[in-house]
């Protein structure tokens, strides 16, 4: 079945779009007649909840959990000649049989050693490419081997070819595509060695191909001993060592020869048109590359020995160096230390930049032009100097200390540097303390030619969010990503000017004050460079729906792809083009009860004044004043004040298309439930919002309930609560602290914050420093005042920090002695949050069994679920 659901996917472009979704829907979801069958004769929601193998939730949830969303598309991969769209092609949540395939785990790395690929590859791989055309949307489905998966399908720098990795059950192939005719030819003839270095890289001119690939004469894997040559060993270092508790740690002398093994690799380049492969230097353990737009020379990073057992791989030294095409090492280009958590972190080697130094380069990357490095990095001070300057420096090859020469300086820290495409003009973005105390964001330009004069693209207060006047568009086509740090991605730090070289561009968007009246508007604005004049070229409307620009196409010319969505429209592609939009995308809105059910949003108050939103979605046949059976699902958060809570809340878009997923709790107003979605501000001083964790908690939950009980939307007799990782954290101390709620899910959750006693979440204080708090929040400890039923799940191979899976066997074990109501599954080679096919319809099965038990009540029969729902 799923070879035939992979072969629908890859004929789109020959199918009308709803037809192959009404091919996968069948194929998906029907079940044989003797399934049927079976579940009708069996269908009961105990036995649901007693059954030891996967089990499935009614058709009416399953149909939304499977739905196709991943066939659909917004064009924003565009190729470098503007032409092409690249979309690779899902088959849906990855199956048990390729998740649970044997792989070796050491420090947190994952490595499917039979395929010598990282974990990731085998398990979120795709099964098709589609090509779409930037001028209307026409598709060019990919040639891919049979039986096989791809990814990292990645344009060639001129967009006239793309290339894609292919992985079958034992190797990983680099293959080479025509976006024309969408043929496809092999490349490698060596396997890629995907462990560390997961992608791979053209280089400028598109004529080679970079990549790792196992080596020559490579050692069979290492086995370990059969019997046992010592314990293992941890020892404490000098220091307050404030770790976090990993749920991953190598702990044998044969995991660091297995580690060494599984990275250690051969860094090549690969003729485009002939395949002919040259080797880069000697075999060395790789952990990431980049490569000179001429591919003359390479950023090459290294993993450093010693190894360690108290932190994960990803904290162990590294070395990056300069390397020449032959593979000699030029020069360190930085250094970084293996991290063990203690606060006086060891000083980096004289000259070479460590991690957090002072000295430490920034922002290392390749100019277009020389293929030269530039980056970022203060000027050693003297000891009497307290004050020095932050440099822009460019090093040009052959990369001789000689070679290296300062382009600017500022006595005021720089947080990034670009350039125009005949690098002539540099771009500076810097910040410093203003007359206000404030901190002030500055963008200009600098005329290299005269480095002394500024001209002032945008300043504001960092702070001064409505102020805000967007990113810098970079060239490519590609518009700016923001970082949780509100930073933009840079690319390859080239700026998008006009075509006369005058101006510059701003991409962002602009919020209302008050978001519930009005949608945030996306713009694109004009700054000339000399006078810092700025014109408006772009701005999306705030009423109704929501535009945004995805893709840059000509700027010049004011053609552009945009994305356009509303409430109850899904997100569509179009080009405009002339004042005209040109639809090119036919995505599918596969939940359009949901999209068009009842929904609220309104602002509830607490006895104390503190105001917060509250979402609500009701089934689409809802009849106004009739009281449900509702399900809260939530997540605590921290905040300082009732301020610093709006200010979260800012960018609020009242236009979007409401998105779902395969764990998306709305699913239950299917089954007749309202679904309530409460923000929970947890508000207090500055490092002390926990001291209020569970008041705050019950008077938020409480205000929401009676807010709705007025608005006469629930039965506040028959509620459930639950939620995922800190969302199933305060689940259980919601059940144990107050008598809301009759029924409980909660799923991959912490119970017991004394196993976190360094910190968790936002806490920065340590169990001996705060045991009041820690001790409070820990529902273990007042498990024997659970009320109402618990359901808990658990990946027995959750990742995170500070949910490790023996939190919910310790409290199902209490729950079980204190004679509470409660069931536990535990879901094998899950990680933080469920991924399977399998998985999933199971979680979903047992959370509708157990409402329907606990929650709704044999009295209720208000879509109570039959044997027909199958």
């Amino acid at each position: 079945m799923s070879q035939c659901r992979r072969d629908i996917s890859i004929s789109r472009g020959m199918l009308p779009k709803a037809l192959i979704a009404l091919v996968y829907f069948f194929i998906s979801f029907a079940p044989s007649v003797a399934q049927a069958q079976n579940r009708e004769q069996a269908w009961d929601a105990q036995q649901i909840l007693d059954d030891k193998s996967f089990v499935h939730p009614p058709n009416d949830i399953s149909d939304a959990v499977l739905a196709p969303r991943y066939l659909n598309v917004t064009l924003s991969d565009v190729s470098a000649n503007k032409l092409w769209f690249l979309h690779e092609i899902s088959d849906g949540p990855v199956t048990m049989d390729r998740f649970s395939r044997d792989f070796d785990e050491l420090g947190g790395q994952f490595f499917d050693y039979s395929a010598n690929r990282h974990r990731n590859l085998t398990i979120r791989s795709n099964v098709g490419i589609d090509i779409i055309s930037a001028s209307d949307g026409s598709k060019i489905s990919v040639h891919i081997p049979n039986g096989s998966r791809i990814s990292n399908a990645t344009f060639s720098p001129d967009g006239n070819k793309f290339a894609f990795f292919v992985h079958d059950s034992n190797e990983t192939h680099i293959y080479i595509g025509n976006p024309e005719t969408g043929d496809t030819r092999k490349l490698t003839n060596l396997p890629v060695l995907a462990n560390f270095v997961t992608s791979f890289e053209w280089t400028g001119d598109g004529e080679e191909i970079a990549t790792v690939v196992i080596p020559d004469d490579r050692s069979g894997k290492p086995l370990p001993s059969m019997v046992p040559t010592g314990p293992q060993v941890k020892q404490t270092q000098d220091g307050e060592n404030m770790l976090r508790t990993y749920a991953s740690l190598m702990a044998t002398p044969h995991d660091e020869e297995l580690l060494g093994w599984h990275a250690t690799g051969q860094l090549v380049t690969i003729n485009v048109e002939n395949g002919d492969t040259e080797k880069v230097g000697n075999p060395a353990m790789i952990y990431s590359f980049d490569f000179a737009p001429n591919g003359q020379h390479s950023r090459v990073e290294l993993l450093q020995k010693p190894f360690s057992y108290i932190v994960p791989v990803n904290n162990f030294g590294r070395v990056e160096q300069l390397w020449s095409r032959s593979g000699n090492m030029l020069a360190d280009l930085e250094a970084t230390e293996m991290n063990t958590g203690l606060g006086d972190r060891r000083p980096s080697a004289p000259g070479v930049a460590g991690s957090g130094g002072a000295l430490q380069k920034r922002q290392i990357r390749w100019t277009e032009d020389t293929s030269g490095l530039t980056y970022l990095q203060r000027e050693e001070q003297d000891d009497n100097d307290e004050n020095s300057n932050d440099r822009v420096l460019l090093w040009a090859p052959p990369f001789e200390d000689s070679d290296l020469s300062v382009l600017y300086q500022s006595a005021s820290d720089i947080s990034s540097h670009s350039f125009s495409h005949d690098y002539e003009m540099l771009f500076v973005t810097e910040s410093a303390e203003g007359e206000d105390g404030q901190n002030q964001i500055t963008q200009y330009a600098i005329d290299l030619s005269d480095a002394g004069k500024k001209y002032i693209l945008a300043q504001y207060e960092s702070d001064d969010f409505y102020s805000n006047p967007g990113s810098l568009l970079m060239a490519g086509g590609k518009v700016p990503v923001v970082n949780r740090r509100g930073s933009s991605d840079a690319g390859n730090g080239v700026v998008q000017t006009s075509v006369d070289g005058q101006s510059v561009f701003f991409y962002g968007h602009d919020y209302n004050a008050d978001p519930m009246q009005e949608g945030p508007k996306n713009f694109l604005d004009k700054v000339e460079i000399l006078t810092g004049e700025k014109e408006r070229v772009y701005e999306s409307s705030s009423q109704d729906q929501y535009e945004r620009i995805v893709s840059v196409l000509n700027v010049d010319n004011e053609q552009f792809v945009v994305s356009r969505e509303a409430p109850t429209e899904i997100p569509q592609s179009h080009l405009l083009a002339n004042g005209r939009r040109t639809q090119l995308t036919e995505n599918i809105d596969y939940t359009p009860d949901l999209t068009n059910a009842p929904r609220h949003r309104f602002v509830v108050e607490r006895p104390d004044g503190f105001n917060f939103m509250v979402n609500v979605l009701l089934p689409s046949d809802y009849n106004p004043g009739t009281r449900l059976p509702a399900m809260f699902w939530f997540y605590p958060r921290e905040y300082e004040d009732q301020e610093s809570y709006d200010e979260a809340g800012r960018t609020y878009n009242k236009n979007a298309f409401p998105n779902f997923g395969t764990r998306s709790i709305q699913y239950m107003t299917r089954m007749g439930y309202a679904v309530v979605e409460p923000d929970t501000p947890i508000v207090g001083k500055p490092g002390q919002m926990n001291n209020n964790y569970e008041h705050d908690l019950r008077n938020n939950l409480a205000a929401v309930i009676d807010e709705l009980d007025d608005r006469e939307i629930i039965d506040r007799k028959r509620l459930g609560l639950g939620g995922h990782s800190y969302g199933a954290f305060g689940t259980v101390n919601a059940m144990v602290h107050t008598p809301f709620f009759k029924a409980g899910i909660a799923g991959d959750g912490n119970y017991n914050r004394t196993f976190t006693p360094l910190s968790f979440q936002s806490e920065r204080r340590i169990f001996w420093d705060a045991k009041e708090v820690y001790l409070g929040m820990s529902p273990f400890v007042y498990a024997n005042n659970l009320t109402g039923a618990l359901l808990m799940y658990h990946g027995l191979h959750d990742q995170n920090v500070g949910t490790a899976p023996d939190h919910s066997p310790r409290l199902f074990h209490a729950l079980n002695g204190l004679g509470k109501k409660a069931a536990m599954y535990l879901y094998p080679f899950e990680d933080h949050g469920p991924a399977t096919k399998e998985t999933l319809l199971d979680l979903w099965g047992r959370w509708t069994a157990w409402l329907d038990v606990h929650l709704k009540g044999p009295e209720n029969e208000q879509r109570r679920i039959t044997s027909e729902d199958f």
